[in-house]
């Protein structure tokens, strides 16, 4: 009779543990579930904000835009950043670069029938005449302040032995400097339909000419003077006609240190340029928008820019990055929410990558380290996080019932054995 509770007993408990099983792995099916992540609907006209995490950008009217961090190259925002577009006079950030590079400010640069020319071609000038000389220091802040297409054209001739030899050296620079659709066709901007560009090779050659100390000095100037030359009879004063660094103008924007805009038919309002708040750098860039608005356009987005990034540099508590390391990523985020990418480099070394929700946010060159320590410290993370999975997986329900089973068995195995040694001697004994 005892036997038979015995083995209800044992019956009993293998349905429990079963019966606990059900319920683990019921259990487990819930928890995925409940952890699947739904990503946001995103703006679709802005690229930036399809990305996860990532501070949703204003939608603005322009056809296009970019920022774009400069020391790491970090793309903040983009709205049809690779459109195909007429630059207007933002090509003159390109015709002043190749200037700089290929002249001395203190070249005289005389003026000839192809200078003269841009007085009548319907654009900005500063009626220059035959045979007038001017410095090449001159031209530039002509070119930057008031649009001068004369200059702008003499200074190609005298660079570049002729207007197309020097176009040729403008998308040569282009070219150089990453540029990818981009095709200039003048140094003034004038209408042709062969000539454009997009937001971001735009937002390249302005990074380009703002590492120039001497050009960011130039286009940062709220007004200058030529002196009489050897033709006119006075000076010219030139007043900065870019809003965003002209005190007196609404569009003011004291963080910003330098940039162009330029207005046609064609073009729309096209405008680029560079500002600086704390540890940040900035290019921004707004093609195609409507006259009189990109400024305001172009403040928006760089406050929504210096308002929601940071700008970290990795490299300082990380023994292994040889250079590099600077990230520029969401102020709501910290560096746990980055992902690392490293590929190995013909050198030994490793050209590591910084992504923030897929999108780059930084680079760095980074030694491999030593194979013992790598090997222990995947080893060991990759053991501490089984664990980890295990204990959150784990129920513990069928092993307090094994326990309890255990415990059951033993109570009747200790219970049998005290029957047996209390039991009385048998009587071998026998009357003779």
């Amino acid at each position: 009779m005892r036997n038979k509770y015995i083995h209800l007993a044992f019956f009993l408990c293998i349905l429990l543990i079963l019966a606990s099983g059900l319920r683990t792995v019921t259990y487990a099916e819930e928890t995925v579930e409940s952890t699947e992540e739904t990503v946001p609907a995103s703006n679709p006209g802005v690229t930036t904000n399809a990305i996860p995490g990532w501070p949703q950008g204003p939608e603005i009217p322009a056809e296009s835009a970019f920022v774009q961090e400069v020391s790491t190259d970090t793309i903040l925002y983009a709205k049809n950043m690779d459109e195909a577009l007429y630059p207007s006079s933002s090509v003159k950030l390109m015709t002043c670069l190749v200037a700089l590079e290929n002249s001395s400010l203190t070249d005289e640069v005389v003026m000839t029938a192809t200078g003269v020319s841009g007085v009548t071609d319907g654009g900005a000038h500063i009626a220059a005449q035959i045979d007038e000389v001017f410095t090449m220091e001159q031209c530039l802040y002509a070119i930057m302040l008031v649009s001068a297409n004369d200059v702008a054209l003499q200074v190609a001739e005298h660079v570049g032995g002729s207007v197309e030899g020097f176009v040729d050296m403008m998308n040569q620079k282009a070219a150089e400097i990453g540029c990818t659709d981009t095709l200039f066709t003048n140094p003034t901007g004038l209408p042709d339909p062969a000539q454009h560009t997009t937001a971001h090779d735009l937002a390249l050659i302005t990074k380009a000419a703002m590492a120039d100390e001497t050009f960011r000095t130039i286009c940062s100037t709220t007004s200058y003077t030529i002196p009489a030359t050897n033709v006119s009879g006075g000076e010219r004063a030139l007043s900065n006609r870019f809003t965003m660094t002209e005190p007196s103008s609404d569009a003011y924007y004291p963080d910003c240190i330098g940039g162009k805009e330029g207005y046609t038919e064609a073009s729309g309002s096209v405008l680029s340029c560079a500002a600086t708040r704390g540890d940040l750098t900035l290019v921004c860039v707004v093609m195609m928008g409507q006259a009189d608005m990109t400024d305001d356009q172009a403040i928006q987005l760089l406050n929504y820019a210096f308002d929601n990034f940071k700008i970290e540099d990795l490299g300082t508590d990380d023994f292994h990055v040889i250079s590099g390391g600077t990230v520029v990523y969401p102020s709501a985020a910290s560096a746990d929410n980055l992902e690392i990418k490293d590929v190995p480099m013909e050198n030994g070394d490793l050209d590591r990558t910084y992504l923030f929700g897929g999108a780059v946010v930084g680079h760095a060159i980074a030694e491999v380290p030593a194979v013992e320590d790598n090997s222990v410290s995947i080893a060991s993370d990759k053991h501490l996080q089984e664990a980890a999975d295990y204990s959150k997986q784990i129920n513990l329900i069928p092993y307090f019932l094994i326990g309890a089973a255990g415990i059951l068995l033993l109570f009747f195995l200790i219970r049998a054995m005290k029957k047996v040694l209390h039991r009385p001697p048998a009587d071998h004994s026998t009357d003779d």
